[in-house]
């Protein structure tokens, strides 16, 4: 278990997801090609680490907690990538 609260996996999984939006985000070809397909995987990830907060909340420290309510996801990933690696 991470000093965190979350387990390594829980953790993993986030990041994961996070990193998954921040893909989502950059595929210019997909938005240039599709951008309604571009905004529907970019709701499903998004919706999908609002889920995560959701199950885990209880065991999500404060600060990572602030920044995933307010939806500042590269300062959780930041947070969440500084805080596997300690």
């Amino acid at each position: 278990m991470s000093k965190s609260g979350l387990s390594d996996m829980k953790m993993s999984e986030l990041i994961d997801l996070l990193e998954r939006r921040l893909t989502v985000i950059g595929d210019a070809e997909l938005r240039e090609r599709n951008p309604e397909a571009q905004m529907a995987q970019l709701r499903e990830v998004s919706e999908a680490i609002a889920a995560f907060h959701e199950r885990h909340r209880e065991e999500i420290p404060a600060r990572l907690n602030h920044f995933l309510a307010n939806a500042s996801y590269g300062k959780a990933l930041d947070w969440a990538r500084a805080e596997r690696e300690s």
